[in-house]
């Protein structure tokens, strides 16, 4: 029972991460001497130590555009997630998505020393290799947030703007209140997943391919899962899959899932919510987006790490969950208040 629920832990994070494969139209192509490398006909850049790192860019190319943002995806997805803002909205404010395969996703390199250290170096080496400037947008996605908690904590100097979409919230954060996660069945499951994932990798290799993924009907449209408006957007959403029992039972695949997971549930080597104001001046703002509805990190944590951090804007959809990034409306507000510092509409104020 324990590794069933374990298990349907890692599956809800990949369900909820996996994005559509129906993609905003590309930018268009160019010669760029900043491209280290091309693989399958990928752009990518060569680490520094020695990882490729592939990337795909969307909207206006990068070379033309107003305001370049790197988004970084969740778990279990790929650059190929799809951020819904329009080609058009793109065009209009002049705006560059960088979307890029963190180490071993899609067509990255993986990388076995993986860390919160990495995963932000692996961003800043990226906005260097494509001369971004001193300073460079990022938005990080649902468990994608934590290499950006990573470049707030390491390098919050080389941030223009920051934009964190339902991020999850790691229950071993020192500074959490226990009265706020002891009934939160959530903090147990997850301390089991990373406990397995960290010391039976291959009980938990066999049981995720042996028996939970022959169908993702587990998940499918499940409000035990999504919201309603999850399922809404699931069911207008062409192209919306698990990660399947194939994918899993590459041995590489597997192995880099559960790496992200156990970093990204483990323990840190700080506590974001002590977090000093890194932008007393407001030269740079950072941004919380939350769904009301979001079952997957409660409202009521997202809440608490905002009101610890006086410094981040907090956002709140009223009706949303887990999948805002599958709503133009909330990822265009998303858009203009990270590039051009616009106030979101007012239904995205919290009503606590």
């Amino acid at each position: 029972m324990v590794f069933k629920k374990v298990a349907l832990l890692m599956m809800r994070c990949l369900g909820i991460s996996k994005q559509p494969t129906l993609p905003a139209p590309p930018a268009e192509t160019g010669e760029s001497s900043s491209v280290d490398v091309e693989i399958c006909g990928s752009n990518g850049i060569r680490l520094s130590d020695g990882r490729f790192l592939a990337y795909a860019e969307r909207g206006v190319p990068k070379n033309k555009s107003n305001y370049t943002v790197i988004v970084v995806h969740g778990f279990g997805s790929s650059k190929e997630m799809n951020f819904m803002a329009s080609q058009d909205f793109l065009e209009e404010l002049k705006i560059c998505l960088l979307l890029f395969d963190r180490a071993g996703y899609g067509e990255s390199d993986p990388n076995p020393k993986r860390s919160l250290k990495s995963e932000a170096s692996d961003i800043e080496e990226l906005a260097d290799k494509l001369q971004l400037g001193s300073k460079f947008f990022v938005l990080g996605v649902s468990l994608g947030c934590y290499p950006v908690w990573g470049c707030l904590r390491r390098t919050p100097n080389r941030l223009a703007g920051v934009a964190l979409v339902v991020p999850y919230v790691n229950y071993k954060w020192p500074s959490l209140p226990s009265d706020l996660t002891r009934d939160d069945y959530r903090k147990g499951l997850s301390h089991w997943a990373v406990f397995v994932a960290s010391h039976a990798p291959k009980l938990l290799y066999w049981w995720l391919t042996q028996k939970l993924f022959p169908s993702s009907t587990v998940l499918d449209r499940n409000p035990a899962f999504f919201s309603r408006k999850d399922i809404e957007v699931l069911k207008i959403t062409p192209g919306y899959q698990l990660l399947s029992q194939n994918k899993i039972r590459d041995r590489t695949v597997f192995d880099s899932l559960r790496r992200d997971f156990v970093v990204a549930f483990g323990k840190w080597d700080f506590d974001p919510l002590e977090l000093c104001n890194p932008y007393p001046q407001r030269e740079t703002a950072v941004h919380i987006w939350q769904g009301h509805e979001d079952k997957v990190v409660p409202v009521q944590l997202q809440r608490h790490v905002s009101g610890k951090l006086p410094w981040i804007r907090y956002h709140e959809v009223p009706d949303g969950g887990h999948l805002l990034v599958y709503d133009s409306d909330v990822c265009e507000a998303i858009l203009r208040s990270l590039v051009l510092g616009e106030d979101p509409p007012q239904m995205y104020i919290p009503q606590c």
